[in-house]
């Protein structure tokens, strides 16, 4: 069984910069997409970034310019680096794979979510 490892999140101030990773337990042969989404209170789980194996990447509007997201395929790591955090970045950020491939199967997994607060 395959679990998506988050680290990073935690309280930051306005302008300040948090970095988060993500990285899939088990032996995998490879990955397809791996993103990052996030959900707020009172809201639905949105996409944050997304990057393709081959390095393409994807960025909500309100986020292009402060965060970058980047892979390590070696290692099968996704970061997110979050810069000039504003207090609307609030929100429980979680890490997403998809397709992806094992020795028996192939499916999408995410992980258990990270906090991410940044205060005004």
């Amino acid at each position: 069984q395959v679990q998506l490892v988050e680290s990073g999140g935690g309280l930051v101030e306005a302008g300040g910069s948090l970095r988060l990773s993500c990285t899939p337990s088990g032996t995998i042969f490879s990955i397809n997409a791996m993103g990052w989404y996030r959900q707020a209170p009172g809201n639905q789980r949105a996409l944050v970034a997304i990057i393709t194996s081959g390095g393409s990447t994807n960025y909500a509007d309100s986020v292009k310019g402060r965060f970058t997201i980047s892979r390590d395929n070696a290692k099968n790591t996704v970061y997110l680096q979050m810069n000039s955090l504003k207090p609307e970045d609030t929100a429980v950020y979680y890490c997403n794979a998809q397709k992806v491939r094992t020795r028996y199967f192939e499916s999408d997994y995410w992980g258990q979510g990270t906090r991410v607060t940044v205060s005004s």
